[in-house]
């Protein structure tokens, strides 16, 4: 079946898919507002997700990217990132930012992508998060910043 991808509304977006990127509610509610926000649908049935937000002038924070987890790895998370990508760079944004884990397949994930490490946001995950996010049996601690210029 064919992947299609689009903007969406934010409350078109399923709730279980965009806590399987941030587990966190609260932070989820926070950065959905004001949110531009996209989806892709195989059939009738919404398996991805993407939401980023102005975080100044030209520059976009892609704040949660979700797959569902019966089509992970098939390439519905590239798809729907480069589609963002291209709507982005088409409307002139000159930036899109994002945090991630430190480890984990979400790193290399946005570096075959073209996102590139900046710096390291040390504690982000206990500072910001009230229970442990855990991945692989590790708990993540600090946070990644990774950029990629669209000009």
């Amino acid at each position: 079946m064919e992947l299609s991808v689009s903007q969406v509304d934010a409350q078109t977006l399923p709730w279980a898919l965009l806590l399987e990127a941030d587990p966190s509610e609260r932070n989820v509610c926070k950065y959905l507002e004001g949110s531009q926000c996209f989806s892709a649908t195989k059939g009738r049935d919404i398996v991805g997700a993407c939401v980023l937000n102005t975080i100044d002038d030209g520059v976009l924070e892609l704040f949660n990217i979700a797959v569902s987890p019966e089509v992970q790895g098939q390439g519905v998370g590239s798809a729907l990132l480069r589609y963002v990508i291209d709507q982005c760079r088409s409307k002139g944004v000159r930036r899109i930012e994002l945090g991630t884990g430190a480890f984990g397949y979400q790193l290399a994930f946005y570096q075959r992508l073209g996102f590139r490490v900046e710096r390291v946001v040390r504690d982000f995950f206990l500072d910001h998060y009230d229970e442990p996010v855990m991945e692989a049996g590790i708990q993540h601690k600090d946070m990644l910043r990774l950029g990629l210029d669209l000009e």
